[in-house]
């Protein structure tokens, strides 16, 4: 039987490179598939895309594999940077790269593969997957530190079906390890952070050349006038940084942010006190089910409210088939309306969706 043919997301970096070696190592007929999302160069005249395009050539010619790129900027534009931009303006800090996953990488992505005579898609993030019963399910991944499925939480089953994830049992280290010892152009690569479409540019220069900025008061919950701000997009809350607001003679603590108000154009701070910030639950919308909802059963679960955070026990109720409320077990920190509430069991990512509103 002739072996299947499987088109992995070839971004440049070490990940991709790792998952396209153990396909091949596995029997797998590979293909490189290399997206070109963002056009535009950085401060400094420099379009990354360019230059991981050529690690992309140096990794499939020592893979001897074929490769192909396609641009997909208008899709993402269209799709995501709308979005992205959408939801600064009305004051929220969005989560971009769950977007981009959802309509880009596991769609226009996966049918193009499907155009190349691919029989499945693999990707470097770092979860698992398994497909059993006509169900598939999203698989923490064994390096906890680098679990990715928290941007992959909007995924349907249709876009997970067909899909394999080869670093699903590795860690970090383990990659790079691989990488090293099998010669890959990639293996000491620096990590790409942040934003990809933004990179390592300076966030507030690269977001006011799209939206204009409107400088305003920055006010203590007590109204105290305490500074000025340089437009609310660039806040986002419990930030300490770059509030450059100064100490207080005798009091301990720092200034961070507690509250947006988008009609009066006010930033509200807090000093030392953060009690302010403390949520008891939140109101997450959008939400997506990626075993059936009907096949989790949801009452208590984890949930993680932001992608480095450690999961937090939370008691579930459903609002209606797009919408539940969350009841933290403890109350967390800054949860931030626009960012993803993603929810767990033991081994596996339920789904996830959009904080909408929290409450004290």
């Amino acid at each position: 039987m002739d072996a299947k043919t499987v088109a992995v997301g070839l971004s440049g970096g070490v990940d991709s490179s790792v998952a396209a070696l153990l396909l091949k190592q596995q029997g797998y007929r590979v293909i490189g598939l290399f997206m070109r999302n963002w056009e535009e160069a950085d401060e400094n005249g420099v379009c990354t895309a360019d230059e991981d395009f050529e690690d992309v050539k140096r990794v499939a010619a020592l893979l001897d594999i074929p490769y192909y790129t396609v641009n997909f900027a208008k899709e993402y534009m269209d799709r995501v940077f709308s979005y992205f931009l959408r939801e600064y303006r009305a004051g929220r800090t969005p989560n971009p790269d769950v977007l981009c996953n959802r309509e880009i990488k596991f769609g226009p992505f996966k049918e193009y593969a499907k155009a190349l005579g691919a029989d499945m898609v693999a990707t470097g993030h770092y979860c698992g997957i398994s497909h059993e019963d006509g169900v598939h399910r999203l698989l923490k991944a064994k390096d906890q530190e680098k679990d990715q499925t928290y941007f992959l939480c909007q995924l349907s089953q249709e876009q997970l079906s067909g899909v394999l994830f080869p670093l699903a049992g590795l860690t970090k280290a383990e990659v790079r390890r691989i990488a090293a010892e099998n010669g890959i152009p990639t293996a000491k690569k620096k990590d790409s952070t942040g934003i990809c479409f933004i990179g390592e540019r300076n966030f507030r220069n690269f977001l006011k050349t799209y939206l204009p900025a409107q400088p305003g008061r920055i006010v203590t919950l007590a109204g105290e006038d305490v500074g000025e701000h340089m437009g609310l997009m660039y806040y986002t809350l419990g930030q300490r940084r770059g509030l450059e607001l100064g100490g207080r003679k005798g009091e301990d603590g720092r200034w961070f942010v507690v509250k947006k108000d988008l009609e009066q154009n006010i930033l509200y701070v807090s000093h030392g006190d953060e009690s302010p910030l403390m949520s008891r639950g939140c109101i997450v919308q959008e939400m997506n089910y990626i075993p059936p909802m009907s096949a989790i059963g949801l009452s208590e679960c984890g949930v993680k409210l932001r992608y480095r955070q450690s999961e937090q026990q939370t008691r579930v109720t459903i609002l209606d088939e797009t919408s539940v409320r969350l009841d933290f077990k403890e109350s967390q920190r800054a949860v931030t309306p626009g960012q993803f509430a993603v929810l767990y069991d033991e081994a596996a990512c339920l789904g996830g969706g959009v904080i909408t509103e929290t409450f004290s």
